[in-house]
């Protein structure tokens, strides 16, 4: 449970406890996010008000990182766009404060019944590969060295593999802008992305499609 509120993490865990759950409570957003992480979890109860990190930016993280660990929401936001918004993020359940703790253990219950699947946290085109979870990238088992903004865009390459990507795509994926400023940021991007994954190897895995967008894949 990532909470920071001690009398609600309390009061929680407590109750979980009588129903045969052992509980474990992060207080803080990046202590939460880090043990998220780091650790194995059945089900993640994650508010969504914390310091220093905020409930959607942590799920959005795991989500961006292959977990698959179930999430359930469990604050005073609740809202129509606020559910809808935590929902996109990644959770997969919401449940507002104040709440019925009978509904929250009949949502525990349920989080748990769903069959467990399977977390991709490496993922491999070719000799490439990159580690979701350390957060680093190899081709033909030598260290690629990339700035955040680089491995975000080649894990979209690579997840959309053979597949072309748009400019649209990746400014709404990548850079979370959903409209085209008209820049080269892009272009650029790719270009040293290119260099780094590319240079030195006889099979080009990064193509770039003229008028269209760009393709990772191993060229036929």
């Amino acid at each position: 449970m990532i909470e920071d509120d001690a009398e609600t993490a309390d009061f929680v865990s407590k109750g979980l406890a009588g129903d045969s759950h052992d509980t474990s409570v992060a207080r803080g957003g990046k202590e939460g996010l880090r043990r998220a992480m780091a650790e194995t979890w059945d089900l993640l109860i994650v508010d969504w008000m914390l310091p220093e990190l905020d409930g959607l930016t942590i799920v959005k993280e795991l989500r961006k990182a292959g977990a698959t660990v179930p999430v359930l929401f469990l604050t005073t936001l609740g809202g129509v766009d606020d559910r809808v918004n935590g929902l996109n993020a990644g959770a997969d359940d919401y449940l507002v404060k104040p709440f019925s703790f009978a509904e929250l253990l009949a949502r525990v219950a349920a989080l748990g019944r769903r069959p467990a699947l399977q977390v991709e946290t490496v993922l491999t085109v070719a000799d490439l590969e990159i580690d979701l979870l350390a957060r680093t990238a190899a081709r033909a088992g030598n260290p690629i060295e990339l700035l955040p903004r680089e491995f975000l865009l080649l894990e979209y390459l690579m997840r959309h593999e053979g597949q072309t990507v748009t400019r649209t795509m990746l400014l709404e994926h990548v850079w979370d802008v959903h409209f085209d400023p008209n820049t080269t940021v892009i272009e650029t991007h790719i270009s040293r992305l290119r260099s780094k994954i590319d240079r030195g190897h006889s099979i080009p895995l990064i193509h770039t499609l003229r008028s269209t967008g760009y393709s990772l894949r191993v060229q036929k």
